[in-house]
């Protein structure tokens, strides 16, 4: 006989696992499903791990640098096997609490590999035992996974994909990242600080394409200085694996003969970063006649699918794919099917950041698409090297960007690099949801000495009013 729920959600990441809080919080009968670990990919093997070995690699350069700030550091040095416990063991405890949390909402959870049987009907199979469960209603959350090269699969010993790059049993010496979104750049950061030699691959003109031109060329400068060789406009045409390494076949940009060469590279690890695949087969979509769309569920503003009871949320339903997007979209899904009515979930205001050093933070549009768009703009831009408090950090690197609407006011975006910025943007993202105008931002009190002066002398200086520069 079924378990009988109001609610299962498939995916305990940070979709699955803030829509089941949710729903107990409304009074539903509650289930999540989970065939690895409480918590999902961003919890045990991406968002925070990462920020775990990031936070490493930045104290120890300023270890490296300590004579800047008045200090001695001799013979400083890591344990590698240390770094990676200390990143595992954050995970672990955060995984704890996601059960213990489950634990106090009363949401019951099955381990176990889950699969759609029918409408309303799920079933469960861990080794020889089966539990087949039936709702009401079902949250598809069963996120991504990173997408492999077609003519290179990652063996975890000299190609990595981001789960190898953050349990290395050793540290490469000639490192080669293929692809300069956030996820690259931040190993490339990571790996470059810890002292090796780092080359980043990108087919698009510029890394982070998907952040503002002037974010792109200051990081470009900024992780070239630190020594990071960046080829972009640069394809990769084959990989090759040896026992002590791996050989890549790169081919340049078009020069003006024509196609651009191709050389040959060694490189001790290869670390591919090239996007996600999202986590749709064999869960019973195709039975129930589930909508996709190049892999990912197409799902409306609250969710749901072409099939009644059926909602998906988080990295299989499309771009962003990022964990504060799909708590968010589980939020509106359960509150909208437990009868309550959220705003319908939207793409407008959700913030990017990549936490390489320095950080980069945005929301909303850049300038080029702002244009686009058809605006007529008003842009500020104010430099960390005008900011005291910058100074004092010894952060003077990096600026803070606002893109006003000439004729109304409107905030359409904001793009940051520097230090912390990626605490910096959430103002910016409040000001939006409350569709804050300039003048609000100009008449707002920003304690002092802070890094956050510098938003308000951005939307100053997009009206020529800055006044520390």
């Amino acid at each position: 006989m079924a378990d009988t729920f109001d609610l299962v959600i498939l995916g305990s990441g940070p979709g699955g696992y803030v829509a089941a809080i949710r729903a107990a919080q409304l009074g539903l009968k509650t289930a999540i499903v989970e065939r690895e670990r409480l918590g999902g990919i961003c919890l045990n093997w991406g968002c925070i791990p990462t920020k775990a070995l990031l936070r490493t690699s930045e104290i120890y350069h300023y270890m490296q640098h300590a004579e800047s700030y008045g200090l001695k550091a001799e013979k400083v040095g890591f344990d590698l096997p240390k770094i990676v416990e200390r990143s595992r063991k954050v995970a672990g405890q955060l995984n704890a609490g996601v059960k213990g949390l489950m634990k106090k909402n009363k949401v019951t959870v099955y381990e176990g590999v889950g699969t759609l049987t029918g409408k309303g009907k799920l079933s469960v199979k861990q080794g020889d035992k089966t539990s087949e469960l039936e709702a009401k209603h079902i949250i598809i959350a069963t996120g991504a996974r990173a997408r492999d090269l077609p003519f290179a699969k990652a063996d975890g010993e000299r190609i990595w994909t981001y789960r190898h790059a953050m349990v290395p049993t050793e540290m490469p010496t000639k490192l080669l990242v293929i692809g300069s979104g956030a996820i690259g750049v931040e190993f490339a950061s990571f790996y470059n600080d810890m002292g090796a030699d780092v080359t980043i691959v990108e087919m698009l003109p510029r890394i982070l394409p998907v952040e503002d031109e002037e974010v792109s060329a200051f990081m470009d400068k900024a992780l070239t200085k630190q020594g990071i060789k960046l080829l972009t406009g640069t394809g990769l045409e084959g990989l090759t694996t040896s026992a002590k390494g791996v050989t890549a076949k790169i081919k340049g940009p078009k020069d003006s003969k024509g196609d651009g060469k191709v050389v040959s590279e060694e490189y001790s690890h290869v670390i591919v970063a090239i996007g996600i695949v999202p986590n749709t087969e064999n869960i019973g979509l195709e039975g129930l006649g589930i909508e996709t769309d190049r892999g990912h569920i197409k799902v409306d503003g609250y969710a749901r699918t072409n099939v009644e009871g059926i909602y998906a949320i988080g990295d299989v339903t499309g771009a962003p794919w990022l964990a504060h997007k799909a708590s968010h979209e589980g939020i509106v899904c359960v509150e909208a099917l437990a009868g309550l009515k959220p705003h319908p979930f939207e793409k407008w205001n959700i913030p990017g950041c990549t936490y390489s050093r320095p950080q980069v933070a945005s929301v909303g549009l850049t300038e080029a698409k702002a244009k686009e768009a058809g605006h007529e703009l008003k842009v500020g831009k104010f430099p960390f090297i005008g900011n005291g408090k910058a100074i004092a950090l010894g952060e003077a690197e990096g600026f803070v960007k606002t893109v006003f609407d000439a004729k109304t006011g409107e905030l359409l975006g904001a793009h940051m690099v520097g230090a912390e910025v990626t605490e910096l943007i959430q103002g910016y993202v409040i000001a939006r949801q409350l569709e804050t105008t300039e003048a609000e931002l100009m008449e707002t009190v920003f304690a002092h000495p802070t890094l956050s002066e510098m938003m308000h002398e951005s939307v100053l200086g997009a009206y020529g009013r800055a006044l520390h520069i």
